[in-house]
């Protein structure tokens, strides 16, 4: 099955162009670490979600870039014709002369009305080239005004259009110091209405993008580009192709589906959260070695501990004992419940890794079976260049903190009325605020429940 990539905004169109250049990169690479026969059926699993192929034989990435400005979408179509390995169609963008300013309201009540038809017009025809829809995967930040304003809007039409489809949202968390001062208004309208229309949400948060760049990747002055490439090596650990656990030997037909089946299994909980391990410099790769035992036991404990990374894990969090029935307030301080958990396998000998560690029911929710809870998919084909590697994707309470305090910064903001007008010249009044407060208050809620 295939998924159309929609790209929103600046922030969509260059973290989307660096996913299908790690795609591409990855599935052109030499791994000489399973057989040839498994190599050509993942680089063909992956083409077939990903591309669709032309004459030419360059493949064209299946995906609709949408922004309200034209300098960042010709920047992202002639970067990826000129790598020569992979290009967009010259006929999927949509993009206008004036931005959305940062403001939410002026993204989803202006932009998103007036442009609705052609924009969804691009959108189905990029539907109707796939053999098979697997469903919508938007990438967006929630910090700006088209991005996030213009973003959900689209969300919204897209499951107007596609009732039964799949829609994942990647949301790109803003950094806790700030980019824009009405951030917190505009991030509070995205996740309130995203969650009426979406699937999931997937979340990366730059600050701790910012830290793998400076900490685990050495990387003396980060540029966004920096930043990008490390969530498209992170998206790339979960999309690209593997073996599902009960699905046989071939790969995966149903990528969004068999993701987001398991791991949303209630209607209130639907934000999820990614962790890779290893992550380096190139030039450190060839002096490391990991055990798989080692990995796994970092990945629980990065899981448990709500730790952004490898380093600087707090070991001294446990899960709480079993038949010790706390109240979920009395839980050890900083251990981070779970509802479900995916952890996907790829490289050396990942049929041998013990996972058993991850099905212990203290991890998780009391009404879930942790069997149901917990799934693990694998393939031996490598993944862009470590003989082994892990991703965690999980939906659990590792985004508390950040939904709470930005919740409140917007609500004190909210409060004193501050840049209000600005939205309601627009048309976004304050029942509608106070509609996405209690929408997010009823989500937080949810999860600190667990």
């Amino acid at each position: 099955m295939s998924i159309v990539t929609v790209q929103l905004g600046q922030c969509g169109n260059q973290i989307g162009h660096e996913v299908f250049s790690a795609l591409c990169s990855d599935i052109r690479g030499t791994h000489g670490l399973c057989s040839k026969k498994e190599n050509e059926s993942y680089q063909d699993s992956c083409k077939e979600r990903f591309f669709c192929e032309e004459e030419s034989g360059v493949p064209v990435a299946r995906a609709v870039l949408v922004d309200m400005e034209p300098k960042v979408i010709s920047q992202t179509l002639s970067m990826a014709a000129s790598s020569g390995h992979w290009k967009y169609s010259s006929h999927s963008h949509f993009c206008q002369k004036q931005g959305s300013g940062n403001n939410w309201a002026n993204g989803y009540c202006v932009h998103g009305p007036r442009h609705k038809e052609a924009i969804m017009d691009l959108v189905q025809r990029e539907a109707e080239k796939c053999d098979r829809l697997g469903g919508f995967f938007t990438i967006m930040s929630m910090a700006g005004g088209t991005g996030s304003g213009l973003g959900a809007f689209v969300t919204r039409c897209l499951r107007d259009d596609f009732p039964t489809s799949f829609i994942l949202n990647h949301v790109i968390w803003p950094y806790g110091t700030g980019e824009v001062i009405v951030q917190n208004y505009n991030s509070v309208l995205t996740l309130s209405h995203l969650y009426h229309s979406s699937d999931a949400l997937l979340v990366h948060e730059n600050d701790v993008i910012h830290k793998i760049c400076a900490q685990l990747m050495n990387i003396k002055q980060i540029s966004f580009r920096d930043v990008n490439g490390v969530i498209a090596h992170q998206l790339g650990s979960v999309f690209q192709p593997t073996h599902t656990a009960g699905g046989g030997s071939g790969y995966s037909r149903n990528p969004l589906g068999d993701l987001l089946e398991p791991l949303v299994p209630h209607p209130e909980l639907r934000l999820l959260g990614l962790r890779n391990i290893p992550q380096m410099a190139q030039s450190s790769l060839a002096y490391s070695s990991f055990s798989w035992p080692g990995l796994i036991k970092h990945l629980r404990q990065i899981l448990i501990a709500n730790a952004q990374m490898e380093e600087g894990i707090d070991w001294q969090v446990r899960p709480p004992q079993p038949g010790s029935s706390m109240p979920s307030t009395n839980k050890p301080l900083h251990f981070n419940t779970s509802i479900a958990n995916l952890v996907i396998l790829r490289g050396k000998d990942v049929h041998s890794v013990d996972l058993g560690t991850f099905q212990d029911p203290s991890l998780y929710t009391s009404w879930l079976n942790p069997q149901d809870a917990f799934n693990a998919w694998r393939t031996p084909r490598a993944f862009n260049k470590y003989e082994k590697s892990a991703a965690l994707v999980s939906n659990s309470q590792f985004l508390l903190k950040p939904l709470d305090s930005i919740v409140g910064k917007a609500w004190n903001m909210f409060a004193s009325k501050a840049y209000l007008h600005q939205y309601t010249k627009f048309g976004i009044q304050e029942e509608d605020f106070l509609d996405c407060f209690t929408t997010l208050e009823q989500v937080i809620s949810s999860y600190t429940n667990l």
